[in-house]
């Protein structure tokens, strides 16, 4: 298969609550933030239909493909995340609603597709857990895996610095790193094409912001 990459999964990486033992409460607190208000968002821009095949990179725990599955019966969709316990409750979601949604373990940047193999890709409040080099090998493979044509819808916190001690996001890397020219930037450099920012909001828990981009 070509272009298929095998994880590591001794491989490092953060929990989408940023510790394990906080699983439990990520549902919760997802609920509680609007976030899946905020993935009808992302899904209204995507450009989603029936017959296409869908990747999520950063599932967790499912709750983006989920809410997908309802909204597009008999999707073709593959979430993928490091973390086994998250994957185990996205399953646990497609199985108890009857949705043919798979999941995978894998990490962003070894994703386990042959090239020229997927139609959208979705991200969801993932690419500010990743390093910087691990950033650029998840966007290197998702240009990659993308078919021409195809595209990358990304949703992600909005670093840029606001009000008395906004400069506190510069300090931080990972807050830089989701610095809107920061990340326009970023999927230039993975050789994506129409790049552009699409649009944004706030919630209580700070700023958002989406972004897309082509396969060409």
């Amino acid at each position: 298969m070509a272009g298929k990459h095998h994880p590591d999964h001794a491989q490092q990486y953060l929990p989408g609550m940023g510790r394990h033992w906080l699983l439990p409460l990520y549902d919760p607190f997802s609920r509680l933030a609007g976030i899946g208000r905020i993935h009808g968002q992302l899904m209204d821009r995507a450009n989603l239909r029936s017959g296409q095949r869908i990747l999520e990179i950063g599932c967790g725990t499912g709750n983006l493909l989920t809410a997908l599955g309802r909204r597009l019966p008999g999707i073709d969709a593959l979430g993928i995340d490091p973390d086994p316990a998250a994957l185990r409750r996205a399953r646990r979601k497609a199985a108890r609603r009857r949705l043919p949604i798979r999941y995978e373990q894998a990490f962003a940047g070894a994703l386990p597709l042959p090239d020229d193999s997927v139609d959208r890709v979705l991200s969801a409040f993932m690419l500010h857990h990743l390093d910087s080099d691990e950033h650029t090998r998840a966007l290197g493979e998702v240009r990659r895996v993308l078919r021409p044509g195809g595209e990358l819808h990304v949703l992600d916190f909005d670093g840029t610095p606001s009000g008395r001690g906004g400069g506190r996001a510069h300090r931080n890397p990972r807050l830089a790193a989701s610095l809107p020219e920061r990340v326009l930037a970023a999927l230039v450099d993975a050789g994506l094409t129409g790049v552009a920012p699409n649009g944004g909001g706030t919630a209580w828990f700070g700023r958002f912001a989406f972004y897309r981009a082509e396969a060409s």
